[in-house]
């Protein structure tokens, strides 16, 4: 595109121009007897190309017009200036979580294999958005993981890169071991208190949300903190909590292994859930408790959240244009040299080859 297209106007006086340069050209003689012998002798190459000289400066004058148009190159560029909401998903991986009472694609699953497929789509959201069922992802948050059975551990710091969180989250595993597991509420919700709150001092600008996302199923049994006394801590802090309490209530089929065969069977035991303190966690924060007993329940859940938390993203368009006059321009592997440039290269060989080859008889 030309800055200044109404330049163009002025080619039209090229052809006096090169009237000028052809016609008015100074012509010389020399006396002499006889030119009859004369006109059978073949021009000389210099002879040929005297009317480089005259073309050289015309193409000059040409591309002087044309950098007087101000040809523009124009790149379009985005900035996208976001609101800093960072997320911290506390999941519970203790023995109960091996409980069948959720599906997927018409098969029934344990409890935290239905967690990482819907919990994975709230993080980088769905490949079909016209789905009724999708989630958009959360675009531009700062996303953690940790994840607790009888301790917590922290799985992935608040980051970006989402394809990262997701990948930790589906490597998590049932706890099996006697060891390990429990269900340490209260130290979950400090670890992932103390990430989110860490975050003001890694960050150029402080985040202006901290959402921890809290997923269980049973009620605190291990670790050192009470959850109340961490939720109170939490909203000392700024940090808002989201509780989902999941799975069926009373009784759940529990798959265990039979002590005489070693096979795996399907029993049915009894599911214990604290609700009352998941709700005086998520009160205490100023958040909200949920309740999630199917795979449909715990996306619409997310889906809540989504909603509650929602990201204000401002998207500015600008162009940056490049002067074609006085820029050089890349063209594949060169790089062309401003309009400008090329004028002053035309009327500097011009200026030469009318000084040394084609030089003029006084």
């Amino acid at each position: 595109m030309f800055s200044s297209p109404w330049m163009f106007t002025l080619l039209l006086l090229l052809p006096l121009v090169a009237w000028r340069l052809w016609s008015g050209a100074r012509q010389t003689a020399a006396p002499f007897s006889s030119t009859e012998h004369l006109q059978a002798l073949r021009p000389t190459w210099r002879q040929r190309l005297a009317w480089l000289p005259a073309a050289l400066t015309l193409a000059a004058v040409a591309v002087t017009i044309v950098a007087l148009a101000r040809p523009r190159e124009g790149r379009e560029q985005t900035v996208v200036d976001a609101d800093g909401i960072a997320i911290e998903m506390v999941v519970d991986r203790s023995g109960s979580m091996r409980a069948l009472d959720f599906q997927l694609d018409g098969s029934p699953v344990d409890r935290l294999t239905a967690i990482k497929s819907v919990a994975g789509r709230f993080i980088e959201g769905d490949d079909d958005p016209a789905d009724d069922a999708s989630l958009p992802g959360r675009v531009g948050d700062l996303v953690g993981l940790v994840t607790f059975a009888g301790y917590a551990d922290a799985a992935a710091p608040p980051t970006l890169d989402h394809a990262f969180v997701t990948a930790q989250l589906n490597q998590q595993e049932i706890a099996t071991q006697r060891g390990e597991d429990g269900t340490a509420i209260g130290d979950a919700i400090s670890l992932a208190v103390e990430k989110l709150t860490s975050l003001d001092d890694r960050q150029q600008e402080k985040v202006k949300s901290k959402v921890l996302v809290l997923l269980t199923d049973g009620e605190n049994n291990a670790g050192e903190v009470d959850p109340t006394q961490a939720a109170e801590l939490a909203k000392k802090l700024g940090v808002k909590i989201y509780t989902i309490g999941v799975g069926t209530r009373g009784r759940a089929p529990v798959p265990v292994a039979n002590p005489f065969t070693g096979r795996e069977q399907i029993e049915w035991a009894e599911v214990n859930l604290d609700e009352g303190a998941l709700r005086a966690i998520a009160s205490a924060t100023e958040g909200k408790y949920f309740r999630a007993t199917d795979t449909e329940s715990l996306t619409e859940v997310y889906r809540e959240i989504d909603l509650l938390e929602k990201t204000k993203i401002e998207e500015q368009h600008f162009v940056d244009y490049r002067e074609l006059a006085i820029q050089p321009t890349p063209w594949g592997a060169l790089t062309l040299p401003p309009l400008a440039l090329v004028a002053l290269g035309l009327l500097w060989a011009r200026v030469i080859l009318a000084s040394t080859l084609f030089r003029e008889l006084a």
